[in-house]
């Protein structure tokens, strides 16, 4: 991360860092990255423009910056909460609830992670890669231990990113003005998780 940010040492320049932060994420999700300048960052953020390029080299770095923040910031919110699970199938239900809890209060990281399709096409690419990885690091240690059947970890770590990306896109971004109680979602996703879709799953000779 330090290669797209130069950390402050103080405390206030700790303040100013995360008023840039602040500012930038504002306007990339009112506006978009392309349609912001760095000139709007600093006006919102209130500080002289030089002092921007103290700590990031240009708007790109700034971009990437927030994304590996986003990661860092969404893995730690779920390692938190699912660290006194006993079962992959807690976590999984513990980490479900904690992700979409992180998305309804931050509500920009969706408009801003998805827009680096457009943005540069190898940063969307990184990210889920990278969180995919992780995610399938996890799964491998639940199927040495009988938790999780023998599939593929790679398909079964896109297959549930895309779930939890999904079910907050409909619970957390689009129903945002509907009081919809997260537990009762996760408790419908995890059931048919646990039980499958299928009725009939023995093919008929």
């Amino acid at each position: 991360m330090e290669e797209f940010v130069n950390l402050p040492k103080t405390k206030r320049g700790q303040k100013t860092l995360d008023n840039i932060v602040r500012a930038a994420e504002e306007l990339f999700f009112e506006k978009g990255y392309h349609a912001t300048s760095i000139i709007d960052i600093t006006n919102e953020a209130n500080i002289a423009l030089g002092t921007f390029y103290i700590y990031f080299k240009d708007k790109y770095s700034l971009y990437k910056f927030l994304l590996l923040s986003y990661s860092h910031d969404i893995r730690k919110a779920i390692a938190l909460d699912i660290k006194p699970s006993h079962t992959r199938f807690e976590a999984e239900k513990i980490g479900l609830k904690a992700f979409l809890v992180y998305i309804r209060d931050h509500k920009h990281v969706y408009n801003i992670i998805w827009e680096s399709l457009y943005i540069d096409k190898t940063l969307f690419i990184e990210y889920y890669e990278d969180f995919a990885g992780r995610y399938a690091t996890g799964l491998v240690k639940a199927q040495e231990k009988g938790e999780v059947v023998d599939v593929d970890t790679t398909i079964l770590s896109y297959f549930l990113m895309g779930v939890s990306n999904f079910i907050g896109l409909k619970y957390v971004m689009f129903d945002e003005d509907k009081d919809d109680n997260l537990d009762e979602v996760v408790e419908k996703v995890m059931d048919i998780l646990e039980a499958g879709m299928f009725l009939n799953k023995k093919s008929k000779n």
